[in-house]
């Protein structure tokens, strides 16, 4: 199974580079758009939806990040978002149950995966994605 396009929004360049090799190497994923915070991701994504281009299958989403964070991108997001089958899942180092059940209140948001991102949670994904 391969994504055609998945969208990482995270400030860690570190994380980044070691998400994508991670999904490189499991097949997950065919082109990547990233984005350092949530209105970088916001103005990435807008215009694709206002002009119905091919949007991003998949979201990964951290949370605490500068300028905007996660949770204010999942507010303006569901502002403009049509339901256009894109799912969202959480990827933070937050292990706080608060985030988790604030999380679970976004009908967007498909999961909260704890980082690291790893082969075994990348092909457990793979599988739910699949169905």
């Amino acid at each position: 199974m391969t994504i055609n396009t998945i969208c990482i929004i995270d400030d860690d360049p570190i994380f980044v580079f070691g998400s994508k090799i991670l999904l490189r190497n499991n097949s997950f994923a065919s082109d990547y758009l990233v984005c350092q915070n949530g209105k970088e991701a916001l103005d990435v994504i807008t215009p694709l939806i206002e002009s119905e281009e091919k949007l991003p299958e998949v979201i990964f989403l951290d949370l605490n990040m500068p300028i905007m964070d996660g949770w204010e991108f999942l507010d303006e997001f569901g502002k403009i978002s049509r339901e256009r089958g894109i799912r969202i899942y959480i990827l933070s180092s937050s292990v706080d149950s608060r985030d988790i059940e604030r999380a679970k209140k976004y009908d967007m948001v498909n999961g909260f995966i704890a980082k690291p991102l790893t082969d075994v949670k990348i092909k457990e994904l793979a599988q739910e994605i699949e169905g």
